[in-house]
């Protein structure tokens, strides 16, 4: 080898090490909009813009707070000059004390779906996502809550709504197992119960059976406090195809994993702690199936569960999952972005489970802090792109705090019963996409405690914003409190026309305005 050769060799081998370190350490959110812009450059997507700050601002006190913000607080960021402000808002607000019980309230509807509530339960989610717990230690409880550990307690409502039964109707393990698949996998294993699944290759019977070997001797204790208790499982899942009739064994299993070997105990000799009917404590088995569920499937180890909980954190942040719909993972339905799901996947395990860093990432990508509104010249936007921001509807709750929030009132936990009754969807139906209802329009319209909190008083809005005499400053407290944004000149001007015309009970035209504002669907979708 030449002298120049090796001397070249020499020379790559060292940019090698000083490159590959580097690209190696790329945050994570410059591989993610890097990847992004790359994928929508290829598809020759163009990228809308970013969010205003009015746009940004609301977007993330709905995140992260569960209301828009109030108007002092939206003064307050609008007016600030720092080059930081956006950053130093989303720690604000993530390490703020409303953070903790909305998430606690986002995460209930997603893994509960309107089933039912629980005092108990929500207090677990609340003080969880208050105090950083990390996520896999959230979802190992929830599969496995020791009775004696009070401070887990509550977690096991998310097994015990789900094992009561209703009249004469046994309990759902079918639906159990299908919720466990779906909500922590990614996989909708229901069409698998009785055969292989007839569309989707990947969803084979052993894998709904194996699941649902770790679930089938669970049973409800107490509903409240959630308590659950296992009968011992002392032999393999019989099961067979309706169309083959060929008999198969298994033991608990994880879709695609290996059997759990069963140990085999002498009758009367299976729980380390006796269960006492008395009591009403269940005991606690020797070998328990749910308690081994809970330590195997919430685990770096296991991909599907890690990239699936990535997903979903994704999904609550852009409106949309990168693996979409959430429980469909399989190899015909592909994520838009595998590099980007990979490299959320992979921070998210390395940094031990982290929401609030992993949120706190998301958050500040391009991707997040686009604007809803399209490019100029585009007509349409590909959804699964992410080139444009994507409407998102807003939850019962949401609506509800905001609108009190926008209103100056105090939370009311009552109008919020009668905003879920309004807007929520049926039990077992995601609340995944905004879908405008009777329902909800006529309680706008017509409900008196909706319409009662515009009435003016000392301090609430529609009393300050009656007082004042400039048509202007009118506009712009209501449109800033209830949109959080400023108005346009037109809209300026219509608000000005509004009141001119009706200058003999002012009070009546800003009530008015008001509640066109509320009802509209700007104020209605996180955009």
């Amino acid at each position: 080898m030449s002298g120049i050769a090796s001397r070249v060799l020499g020379l790559f081998a060292i940019f090698v090490c000083l490159v590959a370190p580097a690209s190696a350490a790329e945050p994570l959110i410059t591989t993610i909009d890097r990847l992004i812009t790359t994928h929508a450059v290829g598809a020759k997507q163009t990228i809308s813009p970013p969010a205003s700050d009015s746009e940004f601002l609301r977007r993330v006190y709905l995140d992260f707070t569960g209301r828009i913000p109030t108007l002092t607080e939206a003064k307050t960021f609008l007016n600030n000059p720092s080059a930081t402000k956006r950053n130093q808002l989303i720690d604000s607000l993530i390490d703020g004390p409303e953070f903790g019980p909305h998430m606690a309230n986002v995460m209930h509807i997603a893994l509960m779906e309107r089933l039912g509530d629980n005092a108990l339960w929500l207090e677990y989610l609340s003080q969880s996502f208050t105090q950083n717990k990390p996520w896999d230690k959230m979802v190992r409880d929830m599969l496995w809550s020791n009775p004696a550990d009070q401070s887990t307690q509550g977690a096991a409502f998310f097994l015990s709504k789900r094992l009561e039964n209703y009249g004469q109707n046994p309990v759902d393990y079918s639906g159990l197992t299908r919720d466990v698949g779906r909500l922590f996998l990614g996989k909708n294993l229901g069409c698998a119960e009785c055969h292989d699944h007839l569309f989707i290759e990947d969803y084979k019977q052993a894998h709904f059976q194996g699941l649902h070997t770790f679930l089938k001797n669970s049973y409800l204790v107490n509903a409240n406090p959630p308590t659950v208790g296992e009968k011992p499982t002392t032999a393999k899942t019989a099961f067979a195809s309706v169309f083959t009739k060929k008999e198969k064994l298994t033991a608990p299993a994880l879709p695609g994993g290996e059997m759990v070997e069963i140990p085999a105990f002498k009758k009367g000799d299976e729980y380390l702690v006796a269960p006492d009917k008395k009591a009403k404590t269940p005991g606690q088995l020797k070998f328990s199936p749910l308690k081994t569920l809970s330590e195997m499937l919430p685990t770096a180890s296991n991909r599907e569960f890690v990239q699936t909980s990535a997903n979903r954190f994704w999904f609550i942040l852009m409106g949309r999952g990168l693996i979409h719909p959430l429980d469909l993972s399989h190899s015909r339905n592909p994520a838009s972005h595998p590099q980007v799901l990979d490299a959320i996947t992979d921070a998210f395990a390395d940094h031990q489970f982290d929401v609030k860093w992993l949120l706190k990432q998301l958050a500040r990508t391009q991707a997040y802090q686009r604007s809803s509104a399209l490019p100029a010249g585009v007509t349409d936007a590909d959804a699964k792109l992410f080139t444009t921001a994507l409407e998102r509807r807003l939850s019962a709750e949401q609506l509800a705090a905001s609108v009190l929030t926008a209103i100056g009132e105090k939370p009311s936990a009552a109008l919020t019963k009668k905003f879920v009754k309004a807007y929520a969807n049926q039990a077992r139906e995601p609340e995944d996409e905004f879908t405008p209802s009777l329902q909800g329009a006529l309680f706008v319209l017509h409900d008196n405690s909706v319409l009662k909190l515009l009435e003016p008083k000392s301090g609430n809005l529609v009393g300050r914003v009656s007082a004042l005499t400039d048509h202007q400053k009118i506009a712009e407290e209501l449109y800033l409190a209830i949109l959080t944004r400023q108005p346009t000149a037109e809209e300026t001007q219509m608000v000005s026309t509004i009141l001119s015309k009706h200058s003999q009970d002012r009070v009546t035209a800003v009530k008015n305005i008001a509640w066109a504002l509320l009802a509209s669907m700007e104020f209605m979708v996180n955009h």
